[in-house]
């Protein structure tokens, strides 16, 4: 096969694979209830433990005593959250989020 021919193919091969739609990536879930575990940190809000609802990257987590923080995944392990809780959260892979805070919150 001539040269240019081959190039024209591969050409047409790599366009036809960009008009592909791209899989849309879906952000872990979060949404449940958790248990906190003070790892060194004690546990920031007492009481049996947090929830968090989840709408798309948006959350809002909530302590048992109804406290509300909002906060919003920025990337398929992190997390931001406001006021009242201000903490970064890195996300495992069993869903468990470790705080900067110095706590640790499992998925119950």
């Amino acid at each position: 096969m001539p040269k240019a021919v081959k190039t024209l193919l591969s050409i047409s091969a790599i366009a036809a694979l960009g008009a592909l739609p791209a899989a849309a990536a879906s952000p872990p879930n979060l949404a449940g209830t958790y248990s906190c575990q003070p790892s060194p940190a004690p546990c920031f809000w007492p009481g049996h433990g947090p929830s968090i609802t989840q709408s798309g990257t948006n959350l809002n987590i909530k302590s048992d005593q109804g406290d509300i923080s909002t906060a919003t995944l920025t990337s398929d392990t992190t997390i931001s959250a406001g006021p009242t809780f201000n903490s970064i959260g890195l996300i495992r892979p069993d869903h468990s989020i470790d705080w900067s805070n110095g706590t640790k919150w499992r998925k119950q």
